[in-house]
């Protein structure tokens, strides 16, 4: 298939081949929604590990939403990551940023009450933390999800991609301490790329995956 992934479901796959191997204690696995969802359950089914949920809001400028010049990420601390340059070169000050914070924060907390339903927040302390996502394109709100994981003090922080861009590397082993990425192309373009089919995954889309994660956990364990 020209070296492209399937799916996310077979990216997630070969993510946990390779981390079937590594020595994690007390592996808690971390998703970013809604696309690094079907990625980490994935994971987290191979390593018998639980699953949570660690959002993300990217704050973009009132013509080009999608150029980021923040990102919020949740958390008992919320992490807010400021691209500085991005938003000089926007014409835009932090006031336009901190405007925005509450009501991205606010569709953080609809997510992750639609999405964990009663779920409480595992405390991560003494625990290796897997931070998977479907991929890396800017660094933006992956600053800020690392920030925010972080601030809840696992023992260790994995972070698990199928693909990032070969620039974005060195940054992302001096953030965690430990790195899984599969692909690193020095032209890279873009994460679909990499995907034969990157189809959106939706709010029902993860609601459902979740679902049924949570109930093929409980079957096992009983």
């Amino acid at each position: 298939m020209n070296g492209l992934f399937e799916n996310r479901v077979d990216a997630g796959r070969q993510l946990a081949a390779r981390l079937a191997g590594m020595a994690l204690e007390r592996p808690m696995v971390m998703a970013v929604p809604r696309g690094g969802v079907p990625v980490a359950i994935e994971v987290a089914r191979a390593l018998h590990a639980p699953l949570d949920l660690l959002l993300v809001r990217k704050i973009g400028t009132p013509l080009h939403p999608e150029v980021a010049v923040a990102a919020l990420a949740d958390g008992h601390e919320p992490a807010l990551e400021i691209d500085e340059e991005t938003l000089a070169a926007s014409g835009l000050g932090k006031d336009y940023v901190m405007v925005r914070v509450p009501l991205e924060f606010q569709e953080i907390e609809r997510r992750r009450g639609l999405y964990m339903q009663d779920c409480v927040p595992e405390d991560l302390k003494g625990r290796d933390a897997v931070l998977v996502d479907d991929g890396v394109a800017t660094g933006t709100s992956l600053r800020a999800v690392l920030r925010s994981l972080h601030l809840r003090h696992p023992r260790r922080v994995v972070l698990a991609v199928p693909v990032a861009p070969a620039t974005e590397l060195p940054w992302l082993r001096a953030t965690v301490d430990e790195l899984v990425c599969l692909r690193a192309p020095t032209d890279f373009v873009a994460v679909s790329r990499h995907y034969a089919d990157f189809s959106p995954v939706s709010d029902e889309d993860v609601v459902a995956q979740l679902k049924d994660f949570r109930a093929a956990r409980s079957g096992n364990s009983g």
